[in-house]
């Protein structure tokens, strides 16, 4: 085999081994989203502490993963697909390593809850919030998988849907806390762990444009970019 060959090989395997990277990282914050919302309907501060853990292991899977791109830059100058996968592979390490983080968060958040008896309004809302943060960033990774710009450019809609539901959210906790069920730092306390709820969602649609770029070569700011680049080229004209 060549050395061009042997450098080809070795830049496919790096793909490879990043995509299955980008895989366990998403892997990883699904199971901490359903974990954290068991903690934190359970009152459960023992399995609150154990979240961090598997937050320390998609932070290294993100420093690994990361490496890899350096790496697959270093080994070639990747053109047309290849740079959009290892662009997108980039952002998308951003975009779920810090998913992980606002899980742990959450958790964090559930030692300040301690004692709390949360009304049966709140749990709901919180249940449904999980179920939708966990459904949508697993369809982001299923888009990726199946580089799938449809599915992709879906996750607007549910995410739109976790939005409602973190307005619903937000309104009863302020509703309870008006009915004296539970005090304002209490409820000051719940209105942040709804938050990250939904920045996961954010997240989510975060990865969905970045699989649209990858398989169109387009990203939404690419339109604003272009009025921008048409106004500046009509007044240097002017």
């Amino acid at each position: 085999m060549s050395n061009t060959e042997e450098t080809r090989t070795e830049f496919h395997d790096l793909m490879d081994e990043v995509r299955g990277d980008l895989v366990r990282m998403s892997g990883l914050v699904t199971e901490g989203i359903s974990t954290v919302t068991q903690a934190l309907l359970g009152n459960d501060i023992g399995l609150a502490d154990q979240i961090s853990s598997g937050d320390d292991e998609i932070d290294l899977l993100s420093v690994e993963a990361e490496e890899k791109c350096v790496r697959m830059l270093a080994l070639q100058q990747p053109v047309a697909v290849d740079l959009r996968t290892i662009l997108t592979d980039l952002r998308m390490i951003s975009e779920i390593e810090r998913s992980g983080d606002l899980v742990a968060n959450i958790a964090k958040g559930i030692g300040r809850l301690q004692g709390v008896e949360l009304d049966p309004r709140l749990r709901g809302l919180l249940d449904r919030m999980s179920e939708q943060a966990l459904r949508l960033t697993s369809r982001a990774m299923d888009s990726y998988l199946d580089r799938d710009a449809g599915l992709a450019g879906a996750l607007g809609d549910l995410d739109d849907r976790l939005d409602e539901l973190h307005n619903d959210f937000i309104e009863t906790v302020f509703s309870s806390r008006n009915d004296r069920l539970i005090t304002t730092q209490q409820a000051v306390q719940l209105a942040v762990i709804g938050r990250f709820y939904e920045r996961i969602g954010d997240h989510a649609v975060n990865v969905g444009e970045r699989v649209q770029y990858l398989v169109n070569g387009e990203l939404p700011e690419h339109k604003g970019a272009q009025r921008a680049r048409a106004r500046r080229e009509q007044g240097d004209v002017s």
